[in-house]
């Protein structure tokens, strides 16, 4: 008995560890936007202020970049969406001829470097005479998203009782009544984890929207940019920002399933 309970406190130790090392640099970050540095260099620690949080507009081209950057990730998770639901809807509910040759595809655009997803629709871009911007950007937001909401909605297609649908049949219900009033509320949580994913990968990507982007910048090419020069402490501010809505609706996610539950 005491072996097992040193070995739980033990994992238990060695949990958060982990958890504190990956909450480290966000802890870093959050710490700098409040840096009084005096410098355009914001590396080390200056002293307090909170003077940066009321001049986040100081930097007119950074603040277009997150505001790119919003607009791609609300667009893209739109669209990706609505297209990975259908898709997942498909997957995990048919079969059909070619099935196994979109399951690859899917499975190969998650697993391919983004560097060869990026370089292949630069390629396709060019060739096709397409001028690079905000457009060709959404476009290649979509395409490495879509698969991951694909198959995250598929994965709780598998898993439903289809007896509770043919119930909703059985007592008069039309297919598109049983889809909205009975499946879609049970697929869910698979469509909005789907969505989050999506919007994460989308907010802070970086090599495809470098390869797609033409002169547009983002949030992640505008940081880029600016470490040759120094990077201002509102660029911690906003990472800031973005962090705590990310982490707010993912609360209020989890707080939504748990009384649905």
């Amino acid at each position: 008995m005491r072996s097992r309970a040193l070995a739980d406190r033990l994992l238990f130790i060695y949990v958060w560890v982990i958890i504190a090392w990956l909450f480290l640099p966000i802890a870093v970050m959050i710490a700098f936007g409040f840096n009084d540095t005096q410098s355009k260099s914001n590396v080390s620690w200056q002293g307090f202020t909170l003077k940066w949080w009321g001049r986040l507009d100081e930097y007119p081209d950074l603040t277009q970049a997150v505001i790119n950057s919003l607009q791609l990730a609300v667009l893209s998770v739109l669209i990706t969406t609505v297209l990975g639901t259908l898709m997942g809807l498909a997957l995990g509910r048919y079969r059909f001829k070619g099935q196994g040759a979109t399951n690859l595809v899917m499975f190969a655009a998650i697993s391919s470097p983004e560097l060869v997803m990026g370089a292949a629709l630069l390629s396709l871009f060019v060739s096709n005479g397409v001028e690079m911007g905000f457009t060709t950007a959404l476009i290649a937001h979509v395409l490495f998203s879509v698969s991951f909401v694909a198959i995250t909605v598929r994965a709780r297609v598998v898993g439903l009782d289809p007896s509770i649908e043919e119930a909703a049949r059985d007592l008069g219900a039309s297919p598109w009544i049983t889809f909205w009033r009975i499946t879609f509320p049970m697929i869910l949580p698979g469509v909005i984890a789907g969505a989050l994913l999506a919007f994460a990968l989308s907010i802070d990507d970086f090599v495809i929207t470098q390869f797609t982007s033409g002169a547009m910048q983002t949030f992640p090419l505008w940081i880029w940019g600016a470490t040759r020069i120094g990077v201002p402490p509102q660029v911690n501010i906003l990472g800031t920002l973005i962090f705590a809505v990310g982490v707010a609706i993912a609360v209020v996610n989890s707080v939504t399933a748990r009384r649905r539950t």
